[in-house]
């Protein structure tokens, strides 16, 4: 084969550079100062010189090359050359005969329509990276090749030029592959920190949805729990931490148990979230994280919250308004310095709180407001149970397999118990006046109550005890107001007695001589739980609970 016969187009740009130098130098001056690369010279002392790129026969070079290398020819690409790493690789090709029948390695890797265009346009193309028969991994690069002074597309030739890339490849590979495992460790270390089952109170339907970003990203911090207070109160939490992979991860679990044991304390929101902001700088000065933390007292219908640089939590009423819970916000955890507050809400019975991380609202495209607004439409327009609201909120946000950050969603209702649900969940509650008559008061009140209630001599009798150690206790170490409050579900009776003393009651042994002490160890030893907490407005409250027999 002839190759001098053919000359290679250059790629565009190289056209071009080698354009300008042509026109930069003067048609009489061209050729002086410069020695063109593919001339050679003889040294000033004879020896011999360097044989120029010209008059190398381009048979042997093609030939030594340990690239592949093939030349087809015609719109039916029929072979011309291929060099000796061709055959090597993919062994003998008869010359002259069509690339479609005796080139199949090219046909399987989808080249021949390549040749086509590349025939027809006059340009290079490259097609990367592609894993060939022989089980190696090459990149082609695919040049027309004319006669001298034949056209674009017409009989032309195409030069295959394939580069050994197995290495890069396999390279990359392990690369992606510790990549996935690095996502999986933390895919699963993000998983098993959230909650197993969420706690299901008696006065809420709860459910949670948590989805990790799409393959390309790495999981982040995002998290949400359910912790139930007592009393009949409930503790809602979401959080996210900045950052993404393992780390962020772990950062999110420590906050999450410490958030749980903080709960326990009963604390107003807002200094739950101090407490936090001192244990995420102590945890990571770099790392900080949002979060808001809710309290339902179903006595008040409202929910008590807190936010530290988290998105606003949306409530639904039972008309379908949603309202936005903007005001308070503090910075994001970890940054210090911050007095938190507690602001408040309501949560009627038939209404629908959400909670969210930024990945179901926020757009590299759309303003943050502009997503929050859409959800706001999509709840207005949810009905169902808590799961069927979350899973609506997901899709209408848009949220797939491959989104491009962590989605966390808590939706809690307040069920509006109606009909004979209605009869399962009932109020009472009486003032106390103080006085030697309030103790006597109270009894009387609780056993009426408690009898009304239809509820089992033995749970009558333990709950009026209860009633009456409660309320001793108020009177000889509170102060007015006081007030007893009677509260059954479907699944417990909680009594409860609140005073104006913030000084909290603590179980202790009493010793034998003692004529006080022994009230609180009483309602410990017949309750199924018990605590005190300080109220918003100075003072506290003493509750315990019971657990009804089931049927």
């Amino acid at each position: 084969m002839n190759f001098t016969r053919w000359s290679a187009r250059l790629p565009g740009t190289q056209r071009r550079a080698a354009a300008r130098t042509e026109q930069a130098v003067p048609p009489d001056r061209r050729g002086e100062g410069s020695v063109p690369a593919a001339r050679a010279e003889r040294a000033a002392d004879g020896t011999p010189a360097v044989p120029a790129v010209d008059e190398l026969p381009a048979r042997d070079v093609l030939d030594r090359v340990p690239a592949l290398v093939a030349l087809v020819q015609g719109p039916e690409h029929r072979i011309a050359y291929v060099n000796d790493a061709y055959t090597a690789a993919f062994g003998v090709r008869p010359l002259g005969t069509p690339a479609r029948e005796t080139l199949p390695e090219l046909a399987e890797l989808g080249l021949l329509p390549l040749l086509d265009q590349v025939l027809r346009s006059g340009k290079p193309r490259t097609l990367k990276s592609r894993k060939a028969v022989d089980g190696r991994s090459y990149t082609f690069t695919c040049t027309p090749v004319a006669e001298d002074g034949e056209r674009d597309g017409g009989d032309g030739a195409v030069l295959v030029f394939a580069t050994d890339v197995t290495d890069h490849a396999e390279a990359a590979e392990r690369l992606r592959a510790s990549e996935r495992r690095q996502r999986e460790t933390a895919v699963t270390l993000q998983c098993s920190l959230l909650p197993q089952e969420l706690e299901q109170p008696d006065d809420l339907r709860i459910a949670a949805t948590y989805q990790p970003g799409g393959t390309e990203a790495a999981v982040g911090g995002d998290w949400y729990d359910v912790i139930t207070l007592g009393g009949g109160r409930t503790a809602l939490v979401i959080g996210d931490v900045m950052g993404r992979g393992v780390r962020a991860a772990a950062v999110m679990g420590q906050l999450r148990t410490a958030v749980r044991a903080y709960a326990r304390l009963d604390l107003p929101p807002h200094e739950v979230l101090q407490l936090l902001d001192g244990l995420a700088t102590e945890i990571d000065a770099n790392q900080i994280a949002t979060c808001v933390y809710a309290v339902h007292d179903p006595n008040e219908g409202r929910l008590v919250h807190a936010s530290a640089g988290h998105l606003p939590m949306l409530v639904r009423d039972e008309n379908g308004t949603v309202q936005r819970a903007d005001e308070p916000t503090g910075p994001p955890l970890g940054t210090g310095g911050w007095i938190h507050t507690s602001g408040s809400i309501a949560l009627s019975p038939g209404s629908t709180a959400v909670l969210y991380t930024d990945g179901l609202v926020e757009r590299r495209d759309e303003d943050l407001d502009e997503g929050i607004a859409s959800l706001e439409r999509a709840l207005s327009g949810a009905t169902g149970s808590p799961q069927v609201v979350c899973d609506r909120l997901v899709r209408s946000a848009g949220v797939t397999a491959d989104h491009d950050d962590d989605v966390a969603v808590l939706v809690f209702q307040h069920p509006a118990h109606t009909g004979p649900e209605g009869d399962l969940f009932r109020n009472a509650a009486l003032d106390l006046l103080g006085g030697v008559e309030a103790a006597p008061r109270a009894r009387a009140f609780a056993s009426g109550v408690l009898t009304s209630w239809r509820f089992p001599p033995e749970l009558h009798d333990t709950g009026v005890l209860a009633t009456s150690e409660l309320v001793a206790n108020s009177l000889q170490h509170g102060t007015p107001p006081m007030r007893l409050r009677l509260r059954r579900t479907d699944r417990r009776l909680i009594i409860e007695v609140t005073d104006g003393d913030d000084h909290l009651p603590r179980r202790r042994r009493a010793e034998p001589a003692d004529e006080s002490g022994r009230g609180i160890a009483i309602v410990a030893t017949i309750a199924s739980s018990w605590g005190s907490r300080r109220t918003p407005g100075g003072g506290k409250a003493v509750w315990c609970e019971f657990l009804l027999p089931k049927g």
